[in-house]
């Protein structure tokens, strides 16, 4: 028997092989479904089993090629009703693997299809539990995402069948299993999820907040709905495409790797609604890029980012890459169901300087030079681009909190007029901010190089953890 954890930083997604006796069940796979299928034909096996946790919000599962590819059957838990054909198992189900077994356990509460799948070994003991968004290591999946594709499943509901689920599927269950979660620390499918990836059950047990045995079912689902922020928009339109049925991967890919000259590009811009898309890093796109385009690095949160900054996932896309991570970034894209990428810049952004066409680029201080101009102007306004909650840990003095995953709210705030210096905590998403805001007219936005981070080593600034009323949207 093989059990692997197949992890995905940047979406901090967890899909998992699991081999017994050459046959082969994938439980929550990506989009890109090759390396499962040619693992598999590695190991000479053979993928028997799709299996499905629920219906993803946060990317969009490989399910439907992997079994166009292979065979494999799709399994869902009960409640599950999608439009393409799957094996909807019941709960308490036995699937069969080689010589060891899965036992299908309903735990409705994330959604109401959730489902986790016990893994029996070969002498019978009860082993591990792919718990995809019903437990993770240190919290559990939130209740309140199901209710954005069906209003009446109200958080309050799923949280109720959320606890009951736990204590009376998951918690009765042996300390020993190790838990597979489907997502760890940076997903936004919970709060307080651990940077640790797997841990033992029993672990989780005197650990985990949610799995508190004093908790009433009434304080359980005010713990779990506590300091929940909204989720990013593409959520539910993933889980419709996860419902609903896809194109292929093939063919997104066909359909985004066209390499377009620059006057190609500059054509297509023009004579179509497609976003242009730098995906580089953002001291390079600071230093000259197309004009209205937006930098989203490809280095950083980048699917999370793409699918909370641009709200229609039927976007069509022009992207601006560095050589050689084209394909990459179409993927990447696919991945949280943004499919309709058109084309890319051959030879990147030194072919459009090449061609002698219209360069933009954005202005940037160190905090050195931040705090020169603070001093001659004690005026001068500065947004902090970080979330609510970093904001409130610790801050410079006078700054505008304008979070970037509230974007259109914080651009109501600022004076066109008027030069802003801004930051983030590292300059990751103070790019994506000005970025966004440049292609929209607001011309007078600096970026504060290093972000918060290098604002505090410099040491020439007053940091405080008071929130004032005044500073926050």
């Amino acid at each position: 028997m093989k059990v692997e954890q197949i992890y995905t930083g940047c979406l901090a997604q967890g899909a998992y092989y699991i081999e017994s006796e050459g046959e082969v069940a994938i439980v929550d796979p990506l989009r890109e479904v090759e390396p499962y299928i040619k693992k598999a034909e590695a190991e000479g096996a053979r993928i028997k089993y799709v299996l499905e946790t629920h219906f993803h919000a946060d990317f969009v599962s490989g399910h439907l090629d992997l079994s166009r590819k292979t065979g494999a059957e799709i399994v869902f838990g009960p409640n599950a009703a999608p439009s393409f054909p799957i094996h909807a198992a019941k709960d308490g189900e036995i699937l069969s693997l080689g010589n060891i077994k899965i036992k299908v356990l309903h735990t409705p509460g994330h959604t109401m299809e959730s489902t986790c799948y016990l893994l029996i070994d070969e002498e019978g003991k009860e082993k591990a539990l792919f718990s995809g968004d019903t437990l993770f290591i240190g919290d559990v999946g939130r209740p309140d995402l199901a209710q954005k594709v069906k209003a009446e499943l109200t958080e309050d509901i799923l949280a109720g069948h959320l606890y009951d689920s736990l204590r009376n599927k998951i918690m009765p269950l042996a300390d020993d299993i190790i838990v597979y979660p489907a997502h760890g620390a940076g997903s936004a499918c919970g709060k307080k999820m651990s940077k640790e990836t797997t841990d033992t059950l029993g672990h989780q047990k005197r650990t985990n907040y949610a799995l508190d045995t004093a908790l009433s079912k009434e304080r359980f689902k005010a713990v779990v709905l506590e300091g929940l922020v909204a989720p990013p928009g593409y959520f539910p339109l993933n889980v419709l495409m996860n419902i609903q049925g896809y194109d292929s991967i093939d063919k997104v890919l066909e359909r985004g790797q066209h390499a377009l000259s620059p006057e190609a590009f500059e054509a297509a811009a023009n004579e179509t609604s497609a976003l242009i898309l730098d995906t580089r890093k953002a001291e390079h796109f600071a230093k000259g890029f197309i004009p209205n385009s937006i930098n989203i690095g490809i280095d950083g949160n980048f699917a999370p980012w793409v699918g909370t900054m641009i709200p229609d996932i039927k976007q069509e896309i022009l992207l601006v890459t560095e050589e050689g991570r084209e394909e990459e970034a179409v993927v990447r894209l696919a991945r949280v169901g943004y499919d309709f990428t058109i084309g890319y810049l051959k030879g990147g952004f030194d072919a459009w300087k090449n061609a002698a066409k219209e360069v933009d680029h954005i202005e940037q201080v160190t905090p050195d030079q931040l705090a020169s101009i603070i001093t001659t102007d004690p005026h001068s306004h500065i947004l902090d681009v970080r979330k609510h909650s970093e904001f409130s840990s610790e801050h410079l003095l006078d700054v505008i909190n304008t979070p970037l995953d509230f974007i259109n709210e914080s651009m109501a705030q600022i004076d066109k007029s008027r030069k802003h210096y801004v930051h983030c905590a590292g300059g990751y998403r103070s790019m994506i901010f000005i970025s966004i805001l440049k292609a929209r007219g607001f011309d007078n936005l600096v970026d504060i190089k290093g972000g918060f981070n290098a604002i505090k080593e410099s040491g020439k600034f007053t940091i405080s953890d008071y929130v004032s009323p005044t500073t926050m949207l």
